[in-house]
């Protein structure tokens, strides 16, 4: 019902074996798992029927914020609902899940347009995180939901553990944006003023605006990253994280 089946060469179902005893999961169709690997800019250039790992993607997301809303509720039990979305929030994170796919080796095993294999596409982090939602996707498909589970629990209890002792990589928007609604009655107001370098390399700069302030300009290497860096200046200056833990 749900399967993708297609022949593997020798040479890449190796290296799809390799994939799995490094991650510690095992696969009855290593079909899925290639699928799950399949970037769409690759299907772009060369398949007809532009098969490619966001359906899997879609359902991996789900899956992953299932399993990680029921930890949550476990170990959290004393914690009002707002607490358990934003440690969620963050345990999810492109950037969690982009880290954690780079220590799995995934940007090795990723099957990629020549467009966005020259422009980087392997260190991408949506790419990176979008492809990590797509295996557990895949592996919920292979072997049902309780071996998907297992793994997403080897993978995110850590996480959820960093979160909880505060010593995780902190979500700059979303605290800031909490501080200014509560002492502004307003939301932070982000500028793109600068965007330079090459496509494959760019630098962007970014500002945001509060009650007539401005902080920034500061930079990333895209936009994402550089609202993040402003944000953690202006909470910096403004004292968020001290008038949180008073």
């Amino acid at each position: 019902m749900f399967g993708f089946r297609h022949t593997l060469t020798g040479e890449r179902n190796q290296t799809l074996q390799a994939f799995q005893k490094r991650a510690g999961i095992r696969f009855k169709d290593s079909g899925l798992l290639d699928l799950a690997l399949h970037h769409r800019s690759f299907s772009n250039e060369n398949s007809k029927d532009r098969v490619n790992n966001e359906r899997l993607e879609f359902l991996g997301d789900a899956v992953l914020g299932m399993v990680v809303a029921a930890q949550l509720y476990e170990c959290m039990a004393d914690r009002p609902e707002g607490d358990l979305a934003r440690t969620k929030s963050v345990v999810v994170s492109e950037d969690t899940l982009s880290r954690i796919a780079l220590s799995l080796g995934i940007s090795d095993y990723l099957v990629l347009g020549k467009g966005e294999e020259m422009s980087g596409g392997r260190t991408k982090k949506a790419i990176l995180a979008d492809a990590l939602e797509a295996i557990i996707g895949a592996l919920y498909l292979d072997s049902g939901y309780r071996t998907a589970e297992q793994f997403v629990l080897t993978l995110m209890k850590p996480e959820i553990l960093l979160v909880l002792q505060n010593r995780h990589h902190k979500d700059y928007k979303t605290l800031l944006q909490e501080f200014v609604q509560k002492q502004y009655k307003t939301i932070p107001r982000y500028a793109l003023v600068n965007r330079s370098g090459p496509d494959h390399d760019r630098t962007f700069s970014v500002t945001v605006e509060i009650h007539g302030q401005t902080y920034g300009p500061e930079q990333g290497k895209n936009k994402k990253e550089a609202e993040q860096a402003v944000a953690q200046v202006a909470c910096t200056a403004l004292g968020v994280e001290t008038q949180r833990e008073s």
